[in-house]
């Protein structure tokens, strides 16, 4: 991941495009393309001028589980207990009398959960023919090159492999 730099203002873009420049070098894993470029960073190359670009993007979906009416009903009574949580939590900040506020704070926490749990179930008894598995979507690259402008391609290699 990256982080924004506020003072960059040279490499903000309005709309997204892909970097431009010659590669320094190719590696398998994001892993090991982060590593070459702390080790850039480390030997006071400016990295602020190195893109890593993924190539050969594929959605990965990886399963976690069955879904069963007990963990529909479970997952949906969390999530609706955060939502109480929050909901007893602003009741606090805006109630003038914190005599009581124990009891407010169980009864949101319980309701919430109540219709989480509710909500939960009728979505998942709905959908039971669709799908009855959970999962987790995200985009891998198959390959990451590291892209630099091309005045600085041989100082970077030379970097890289004396490290």
């Amino acid at each position: 991941m990256s982080t924004p730099n506020p003072g960059n203002s040279r490499r903000q873009m309005q709309m997204p495009e892909l970097p431009r420049g010659e590669i320094i070098s190719t590696y398998d894993r994001y892993e090991d393309a982060k590593h070459a470029v702390d080790v850039l960073a480390r030997a006071s190359f400016p990295v602020q001028r190195i893109s890593i670009l993924g190539n050969d993007l594929r959605s990965v979906e990886r399963v976690t589980g069955r879904l069963t009416y007990g963990r529909v009903a479970l997952m949906g009574a969390l999530s609706g207990a955060y939502l109480g949580l929050f909901l007893g939590l602003l009741l606090f900040i805006f109630q003038p009398d914190n005599s009581a506020i124990f009891g407010v704070f169980i009864a949101a926490l319980a309701i919430g959960a109540g219709f989480g749990m509710l909500f939960g179930v009728l979505s998942y008894a709905m959908n039971r023919n669709r799908r009855d598995f959970s999962s987790v979507m995200q985009m891998v690259a198959t390959r990451y090159d590291l892209i630099t402008e091309p005045e600085l391609i041989h100082q970077a290699r030379q970097i890289l492999t004396s490290a």
